[in-house]
């Protein structure tokens, strides 16, 4: 049972930060991870828990976040005033009015927290000791001016306290406070209806609900993960801290399930990008969006590909470009230097280099050593009519050269 999560659990993501330091008109939780909003990771995470409300707590730029939630159904709650991480959950009392269950406390700015730990959280508060509320912590490298998470070796809390109103001894402690939490509704509301602002920095703190608890006779909890985990996002530097983290765990999830990198460190995977087994990858490829790519595909070196299905057998690259509604059949190959947009190339047919193919379809096997010219595969061409040679190749009336000499190549008694 200590294993198995209540049925009913809601989630409510603070995402009412200014976040001046990314000097950014875009909003903070909305800068991306991977090709997709940060806040949308971590919401996708938690849709795995199958959570019966997910409410998203809006301030600054609240405009843009709603906009990014609204097509997931996401109920949003507004924090006028920023008034401290209480107030912010506080917030979501009428969000989450007539809701029995336990309640995720989420940060729209620390993505990476996956939904195995937010399904520890709720475990560990139905263990059998009932723990009021648990807390998420970790150990960083520097602990710098987190708030701190007194402990005994069983994880119950003595005490949580910011960093601006602990001792000296209290900053010596290790474990820190994520902020993360997980807490029983018929508690939260109660509890943070309790707290107040008597502190360094006049703000109402989530923290103090664990003290709160205490006062009650009621001992909290902290289970602890890693600090890349429940890394923030408050800067560039930190965003680009993220996006390394994410491509670390992306790289070491592709070459497990049987894909070759043979340098890991120079790939760049979109969140989306769907790789089959036996697929090579050579350096310095990245994927944006949209990506599928089947078994046994070989990607050269310097490619860049988005929006691209890539059929298996196929080889790309290197030097190549594939941009979105590009499809590449079975066996087909694209060479170094071609550029492929809105365009489908047949079974086993083959682009070798220097050509762009847009808005076009070959036959299987179509294309062969006539795409090696630089001057075959111009599209939007002006010509009004194919002659019977470009017919035979497969070639679509975008795909007719514009130069006369190469025009001259395909042309024969037909035309």
């Amino acid at each position: 049972m200590a294993n198995t999560p209540a049925p009913n659990i809601a989630a409510v993501v603070l995402a009412a930060g200014k976040g001046t330091r990314m000097k950014s008109d875009l909003h903070k939780v909305l800068h991306p991870i991977a090709g997709h909003p940060m806040l949308l990771h971590l919401i996708g995470s938690v849709a795995t828990l199958n959570p019966q409300r997910t409410v998203v707590v809006t301030g600054a730029g609240r405009e843009q976040v709603e906009a990014a939630v609204a097509p997931l159904g996401i109920v949003t709650a507004l924090q006028a005033e920023q008034l401290g991480t209480g107030h912010a959950v506080a917030q979501a009392e009428a969000a989450l009015a007539g809701f029995e269950g336990d309640v995720l406390v989420l940060y729209g700015d620390v993505p990476l927290v996956s939904s195995a730990t937010m399904r520890a959280m709720v475990a560990r508060l139905h263990a059998p000791d009932a723990p009021a509320v648990v807390v998420l912590g970790f150990r960083p490298a520097d602990p710098a001016a987190y708030g701190r998470i007194i402990a005994d070796e069983q994880g119950v809390i003595a005490k949580m306290v910011e960093y601006k109103d602990a001792s000296d001894a209290e900053r010596a402690v290790t474990l820190c406070n994520s902020g993360l939490m997980a807490v029983r509704s018929a508690d939260l509301f109660a509890l943070l209806a309790r707290v107040g602002n008597d502190n360094a920095a006049g703000e109402y703190y989530l923290p103090d609900i664990v003290m709160l608890a205490a006062a009650d006779g009621r001992a909290s909890a902290v289970i602890e993960t890693s600090a890349a985990e429940v890394a923030g996002v408050n800067s560039r530097a930190e965003l680009a801290g993220v996006e390394l983290s994410w491509q670390n765990a992306r790289r070491a999830q592709a070459m497990a399930d049987g894909a070759t990198l043979i340098a890991p460190e120079t790939v760049w995977f979109a969140y989306d990008t769907v790789l089959g087994r036996d697929v090579v990858i050579e350096p310095n490829v990245v994927f944006g969006p949209g990506v599928t790519v089947a078994d046994d595909v070989v990607i050269h070196a310097f490619s860049h590909i988005e929006g691209a299905t890539i059929g298996a057998g196929a080889e790309v690259g290197p030097f190549a470009r594939l941009r979105p509604g590009a499809v590449l059949g079975e066996h087909s190959k694209i060479g170094n230097f071609v550029e492929m947009k809105k365009a489908v190339l047949g079974v086993g047919a083959k682009a070798s280099h220097l050509t762009y193919l847009g808005d076009a379809r070959s036959g299987p096997a179509s294309i062969s050593a006539q795409a090696r010219s630089p001057a075959i595969m111009m599209a939007f061409s002006n010509t009004k009519r194919l002659s019977a040679r470009a017919r035979s190749l497969g070639l679509t009336r975008r795909w007719w050269p514009r130069s006369p000499s190469a025009r001259a190549r395909l042309s024969g008694p037909g035309r």
